[in-house]
């Protein structure tokens, strides 16, 4: 069976919600933007002694960036589809993924640039 198109689902919100939404849209995918910017940044920029830590300090932050991206997709998604059928809006989404991962990712990498200054 085909997925049927958000256009034929329920009936057109208020424009100003559906911009609303499109623009938290954006605003996700500008944050996976810089946060795979960042890691390409910190592959290239900063200096370690060892490859390994290059590429963890490196990679969380690239990955991070593209579940972000599609996770963004599929929470606009979820809150056309709602707006359409007068649903409550989902409460799961970006903010609580973003925020559990960049405090972990905050901590390791914090971890790797002491160790590395202590090696050197």
């Amino acid at each position: 069976m085909a997925r049927q198109r958000l256009r034929d689902v329920g009936s057109d919100p208020d424009p100003r919600f559906t911009f609303a939404n499109e623009r938290t849209y954006l605003a996700w995918n500008r944050t996976a933007l810089a946060l795979i910017g960042g890691g390409l940044a910190a592959g290239q920029l900063l200096h370690f002694d060892s490859r390994l830590v290059r590429l963890i300090v490196t990679m969380p932050p690239i990955v991070l960036g593209g579940v972000l991206a599609w996770t963004s997709y599929r929470r606009w998604y979820a809150n056309e589809r709602a707006m359409r059928l007068n649903e409550p809006l989902p409460a799961t989404g970006p903010p609580r993924l973003l925020a559990a991962m960049l405090a972990v990712l905050a901590l390791v990498i914090a971890v790797l640039v002491v160790a590395n200054v202590v090696h050197a």
